[in-house]
């Protein structure tokens, strides 16, 4: 999406050196043509709220005042990333390690990153932002929540969208959760079943 003038929402990733990059390589003019009929967007569009919301783990990206980089992955009942609107999302902080890692980050560089994957679908979306940790709002930590779930909410972690992107398929592997597998194999069950019968009748 074009915001201004030669200013484009995917500059928050492509910046000079990277586009230069794009020219030596030979792939800038297809990017260009991407930024200006296309581009990325800058909130969430209602199938990715649907994607997001059946996800049961993403990746947080955030980095250090010196750019030291870390990647933490959140995991937790579907839905447990919650979408605030669309272009908010929130999640509780449960008490783990106590490395503060991303909260230390944070306070020092809101930027940040989530990565999103779903490997049976083949499908993963980027999303550029800034984010802050809350600890004193309970309300809102008791809304985020996942029901059923034990952990304590230590915090609440809001993040601000300011950029999306929906990879290609390509190189990303297809895997299952064993629940994934359940659902997957319920019919050979069945029909496995129906076999046997028509075997028991023929004996």
């Amino acid at each position: 999406m074009k915001k201004q003038k030669d200013i484009f929402t995917s500059d928050i990733a492509f910046t000079p050196t990277i586009k230069a990059l794009q020219e030596q390589y030979g792939s800038r003019k297809a990017y260009a043509q991407m930024e200006s009929k296309r581009g990325w967007q800058e909130e969430l569009s209602p199938p990715i709220i649907d994607f997001v919301e059946k996800r049961d783990s993403f990746y947080m990206g955030t980095s250090n005042q010196q750019g030291q980089p870390y990647i933490q992955h959140r995991g937790g009942a579907p839905g447990f990333l919650k979408v605030m609107d669309p272009k908010t999302l929130a999640f509780a902080d449960f008490s783990g390690n106590q490395q503060y890692i991303s909260v230390g980050n944070l306070s020092e560089n809101p930027r940040s990153f989530i990565f999103l994957m779903d490997y049976p679908s083949r499908t993963r979306v980027k999303i550029w932002g800034e984010a802050h940790v809350e600890f004193k709002d309970k309300a809102l930590m008791e809304s985020l929540a996942v029901n059923g779930y034990s952990a304590n909410v230590e915090r609440a972690i809001i993040f601000k969208i300011k950029a999306v992107d929906v990879n290609c398929p390509q190189h990303i592997v297809q895997r299952y959760t064993s629940d994934e597998i359940d659902q997957m194999v319920i019919p050979l069950k069945e029909r496995i079943k129906e076999l046997e019968n028509e075997l028991n009748k023929l004996k």
